[in-house]
Parts: C-alpha cells; sequence; structure tokens
C-alpha cells in the first residue's frame, strides 16, 4: 500500500451519527441507499454509500446479556438483503444467512431478528447477502452487548474500522470481486479511517476502547498513542489474565477489546510498509486523577468445556494467484471444494468436541469464521489458548482449533476477507 495512492494523507472525519437504541425501545434496522461525507471535504463532496437508518455505520445497539433483542429488518433498497449478527451464540434461524438459514429478504419486505445473548462483548452486524458488495458499501454496524457488572471506566469508546476503495470524485469504485482482487488479497480501499464517537477525553482518564474490523479484506495492524493499558477481550470473549499490547493486528471481523488509561494525544493510525497512516483521533484537553487501581480482566463468559474428541477434520484452503490448481469451480477452494455444496462439510453429533485443521496452502492469509459458535486457538501443545470466532492463517501456515459444537443446525464456515468467500472460500457445517 503505497502512502501517496492515498486521497488523505492527514486526520480523518470522525463520525457523529453514532445513535444507539436504548433498551425496550421498538429497534428497526432500515437498509437504505444514501450519500455521507467520508473524505473531508476540501478533498471531494458527498459520496454514494449503502447504510442503516441514514447512516454508516449504522447505528450502535446495545443490549444487556441475556436480555433478548428484537431487531425488525426493513429493506428499503433495491437489491435483496439480510443481517448476520457476527459472533453472537443464537438460534440457527436468526443466523441471517440467506438460502441457509432464512429466505432473502426482497426489497420493500422485512424480516424479525428475535435472539437472547449469552454472552457479554463486543460484536457487530453486517450484510450476508452479496456481502463482499454491501459490506464495501457500507451495510455494517456494531453490535454492544453489557455486562451485568460493567468495568470502571470514564468512556466506552467503539471504533469501526473501514476501507474503501474511491475513484477521484470520492465515489465508490464499481469493480467489486474483480477477478485480480479476488485472486489476490482482496479489494483494498485507497483510503482508511477509523468512525469514532464524538467524545472529549482528559488525560488520567480510563477508556474502554472496542476495536472492530469491519472492512472487507484489509488486515489492520493498528498503532494506538495516548494510551497504556491492557487488552481484555478477543472477537468479545474476555481474557483470564489481561494481557500486555503493542500493535493489535486484527483480520477483518475480528475484535480486540482495551482498556487504558489516557496519557496523552489519543490518536490510532494503521501500520504499513510506508509508515503509520492515520486513520482517527479524539481531542484531549485537560487532567484527572488516575485512577490507582490496576487493570483487571472482565467478567467471563460462559464457555463450553470441552470434552474428549470425537473426530478430528481438516480444511485446507486452496487456489488464489500462484498457488496449485485446485479441483474446484471457482478461484479459491476448501478441500477441492468451492462454494456451497447441497451437502456440508461435516455433521456433528449435538455437544460433540471436534478439532479442525485449518491448513492454509496458499500464498495469502485467510480469516477462517464460523458462524454460531466460538472456538479455542489450540497452542504448539495442544492446549487451549485463545477463545475467538475468527482465526487469521498465515500463508503455508496450519493451526488446529477445537470447538465444543453445542448450537444446532447448519452454519456457515468461511473465509473472512469477503473477497475470497465470493470467490469460493465457503461452506458449511451440520449440528443436528
Amino acid at each position: 500500500m503505497n502512502r501517496r495512492e492515498f486521497l488523505l494523507t492527514g486526520a480523518v472525519l470522525l463520525t457523529t451519527s453514532r445513535a444507539s437504541f436504548a433498551a425496550g425501545h421498538p429497534r428497526v434496522l432500515t437498509a437504505e441507499a444514501l450519500t455521507q461525507q467520508v473524505l473531508p471535504t476540501k478533498y471531494a463532496g458527498h459520496t454514494s454509500v449503502l447504510g442503516f437508518n441514514g447512516s454508516v455505520p449504522g447505528p450502535e445497539l446495545r443490549v444487556r446479556q441475556g436480555e433478548q433483542l428484537d431487531v425488525r429488518l426493513q429493506n428499503n433498497l433495491e437489491e435483496g438483503a439480510a443481517v448476520h449478527w457476527h459472533g453472537i451464540r443464537l438460534n440457527n434461524s436468526m443466523d441471517g444467512v440467506p438460502n441457509l438459514t432464512q429466505k432473502l429478504v426482497s426489497p420493500g419486505d422485512s424480516f424479525d431478528y428475535r435472539f437472547t445473548p449469552k454472552d457479554a462483548g463486543t460484536y457487530w452486524y453486517h450484510s450476508h447477502y452479496t456481502s463482499h458488495e454491501q459490506v464495501a458499501r457500507g451495510l455494517m454496524g456494531p453490535l454492544i452487548v453489557e455486562e451485568d457488572t460493567p468495568p470502571d471506566v470514564d468512556h466506552d469508546i467503539t471504533a469501526v474500522l473501514t476501507d474503501w476503495k474511491l475513484d477521484p470524485e470520492g465515489q465508490l469504485t464499481e469493480d467489486f470481486a474483480n477477478m485480480h482482487d479476488v485472486a489476490h488479497a482482496g479489494r483494498m480501499g485507497n483510503f482508511a479511517k477509523a468512525f469514532l464517537p464524538d467524545v472529549a477525553l482528559q488525560e488520567g482518564e480510563r477508556v474502554r476502547l472496542r476495536l472492530i474490523n469491519a472492512s472487507v479484506d484489509r488486515i489492520f495492524p493498528v498503532i494506538i498513542e495516548g494510551l497504556s493499558g491492557k487488552v481484555v477481550a478477543l472477537d468479545g470473549m474476555p481474557l483470564s489474565t489481561p494481557r500486555d499490547y503493542k500493535m493489535p493486528v486484527l483480520a477483518p471481523a475480528q475484535r480486540v477489546d482495551i482498556i487504558a488509561d489516557v496519557i496523552g494525544p489519543f490518536a490510532m493510525a494503521m501500520d504499513n510498509r510506508n509508515g503509520p497512516y492515520p486513520i482517527g483521533d479524539l481531542p484531549v484537553s485537560g487532567r484527572v486523577e488516575p485512577r490507582s487501581a490496576s487493570i483487571t480482566a472482565l467478567p467471563a463468559n460462559n464457555r463450553p468445556t470441552p470434552g474428549s474428541e470425537t473426530q478430528h477434520l481438516s480444511l485446507k484452503m486452496m487456489g488464489g494467484a500462484m498457488s496449485p490448481r485446485h479441483e474446484g469451480d471457482n478461484i479459491w477452494a476448501f478441500n477441492n471444494v468451492s462454494d456451497m455444496q447441497p451437502d456440508p462439510f461435516a455433521r456433528i453429533k449435538l455437544g460433540e468436541t471436534v478439532r479442525i485443521s485449518l491448513i492454509n496452502d496458499t500464498r495469502w492469509q485467510h480469516g477462517i469464521h464460523l458462524h454460531g459458535h466460538h472456538f479455542f486457538e489450540l497452542d504448539a501443545d495442544g492446549s487451549a489458548g485463545d477463545f475467538r470466532d475468527t482465526s487469521l492463517i498465515n500463508p503455508g501456515e496450519s493451526r488446529d482449533i477445537l470447538c465444543v459444537f453445542d448450537n444446532p443446525g447448519k452454519w456457515m464456515l468461511h473465509c473472512h476477507m469477503l473477497s475470497h468467500q465470493a470467490g469460493g472460500m465457503k461452506t458449511w457445517i451440520e449440528v443436528v
């Protein structure tokens, strides 16, 4: 990524449209075409996008852990729509995958989603219909499940990271899923930003910073200045012991929660080979007495306990540029098979503990996401490591994951580099 190829080399605008729904009020997500000021006005005018409720990202949905969430998707687009609730362990019929868990919501129609989040944490929602295009156009937003006893912080800040591929007039280019992008790293935008709330900070305050990578294909190595603290959660799931951070790296769809004290000017940048690229900042003025209490772990979610392994499956990523040929009929494949098939990759009995070896036999990184479940990334010695819903696998590398399949239904398993998904890297698992 060449810094000169970006349309902007300074600080980015902050969104002021981060209204959230209060608990107990009707919640309607209206998918619609709109225009929004993506670039600062000195560079270009409004950009034609797709959004929810008049903004990109869509409104921040907040719900208490164990509280039922009722959301009506109203489709005011000229094309189909559906919403996936990323990272939420929910009933299969609410997962939002057209032709697998629900019918496509036609233009002018609506669909009611109703589920009760089991796990507190940072999640998000996004289109799961032609998602490589609809998410790139803006159909996504944050979903926050609050703990019964939240941590003691002065500000709870959600940062939605994304990039945009824009022409010189500031409009999205229409080359979604072109063969070159799909066969390589995916759709790489020439402008990146962090959508942040309109809030002012003071030195000494303690903040919770929730990072969500909502981009289609870009991996974000995030440089954070002005904060000193700990990583407390990954993909919504609390760490048993908070850990130090230097530069969180987020694959598309991954999330990182940080609790930290403000120690100076707050800014975020994306690391790249030409140096840090600014993506967002917040004003810091004044000072308060800092907290003396150390940063402790968040309340634990109710994670399933793995039993004896009943199956050991292998999922080999194949295809793409500069990689060996495979037998699938698209650019990418899992185990020589491209795209969704009538039969699942695996049928698993409810409650089984299954090991899956994720094998990247390609020249590109992939973020593998499993719907309806979290899984343990296994350490080199076979012990259970981080509990995640999306795992980033580097070229030529492998990682074993261990999953307790305790949620019945048909669950998609795919690369969350959504251009790779469009190019065939997707399958499904049936839990019966």
